[in-house]
């Protein structure tokens, strides 16, 4: 099954307020932007991916994401993030109806193809499914076989609103950097433990030498 992808992605001005705390508000729009892009390229690389579609208002992350082949549609009128991938996947299934859709978070750095092809490889199994973050609470991939709605519940405990909604939950091992998104300081260095892509990798060598 080839999947199409829909990854939300905030203003950056706005992007991982959490990280303040770590990394300050001078190099956190750079983070966030590094991180997407790492996710989108890892994701692009997958061989169960079709194509991406990054929903977003910003216009730097619009052209940063698009020249490494996403496909950006714009977040109208902005509803939060739930509302996001609503559009975001009726946008990609107007063009392809009978097509698998996944949410994926944007904050996922460490992703590595073969290990998100797995996940995908799992979900094919049920019409919607979804993986747990790395800390048990939230969710980083929600999946939806051709035919079904997504019904994103992003957000606090999302994994328990997802488990509620009738999703499967993924449960492998192995799948590490499909697990760890990055909200904290603590979650970074989770990341940069399990192996960032370059973008980050350059974008956290600038906060080290800050520090």
């Amino acid at each position: 099954m080839q999947w199409t992808l829909v990854i939300p992605l905030k203003t950056l001005e706005r992007a991982k307020s959490r990280l303040s705390a770590a990394t300050g508000d001078t190099l956190r729009p750079g983070l966030a932007l590094a991180f997407a892009q790492d996710t989108v390229a890892a994701a692009l690389a997958c061989p169960a991916v079709r194509g991406v579609a990054v929903v977003t208002d910003d216009d730097l992350a619009g052209r940063e994401l698009a020249a490494l082949g996403a496909r950006i549609v714009r977040d109208e009128p902005p509803g939060g993030l739930n509302a996001a991938l609503a559009h975001g996947t009726a946008a990609v299934r107007a063009a392809r109806p009978r097509t698998a859709v996944a949410a994926l978070n944007a904050d996922l750095p460490a992703l590595r193809p073969a290990e998100l092809a797995r996940v995908l490889d799992g979900a094919a199994q049920s019409p919607r499914s979804f993986l747990s973050d790395a800390a048990g609470i939230g969710t980083t991939l929600l999946c939806a076989a051709p035919g079904t709605e997504l019904r994103p519940a992003f957000g606090a405990e999302s994994r328990s609103r997802h488990a509620a909604s009738g999703a499967v939950e993924l449960r492998l091992d192995d799948v590490d950097s499909v697990r760890q998104d990055v909200d904290t300081g603590d979650d970074l260095r989770a990341a940069l433990a399990l192996g960032v892509g370059p973008r980050t990798a350059t974008a956290a060598a600038r906060l080290l030498i800050a520090d």
